[in-house]
């Protein structure tokens, strides 16, 4: 069986510095305070709440990133919608070194791939309580991109 999807729209974070916990007993931990951002579908878009938000980022052993994501939308209406989602990052020694170094990178050289969730209490966006998504991504100039798409 194949899953099918549509575009539920692009979200661009905006990130303040970087906070670099080290190696905790989990394994090396960095947090990416989100700054803002904005999001746009058809169906839905407005901005990424500048107060709310980060992602706890650690490294594992094996050379994979696993995101930890916390955002608050806040669509055009006025409507809140708290979107989490987990997500993997990997790549060449080589390139997270770049990564890391904040260097331009393209998404197509590594692997990042989320799965959004949404909470809502707005009636105009309840939809979104009731849907899988996925999304792939990559760091862009201030921050990071996601093409996100509603699993169907």
């Amino acid at each position: 069986m194949l899953l099918q999807s549509r575009h539920l729209f692009t979200l661009f974070i905006a990130l303040h510095p970087t906070l670099d916990l080290g190696q905790t007993p989990a394994g090396g931990r960095r947090i990416f305070p989100v700054s803002g951002g904005h999001f746009r579908g058809e169906r839905i878009g407005g901005t990424v709440s500048p107060l709310i938000g980060s992602d706890l980022l650690l490294a594992r052993p094996d050379g994979t990133f696993q995101q930890d994501v916390r955002l608050l939308l806040v669509a055009d209406d006025g409507g809140l919608v708290l979107m989490t989602y987990r997500g993997v990052r990997h790549a060449s020694r080589e390139i997270d070194e770049r990564l890391r170094r904040n260097e331009p990178v393209d998404a197509s050289e590594y692997y990042l791939r989320i799965t959004p969730y949404f909470e809502t209490a707005a009636p105009a966006h309840d939809w979104l309580n009731r849907i899988v998504s996925v999304a792939k991504g990559g760091r862009c100039p201030g921050g990071v991109e996601h093409e996100v798409y509603e699993v169907i």
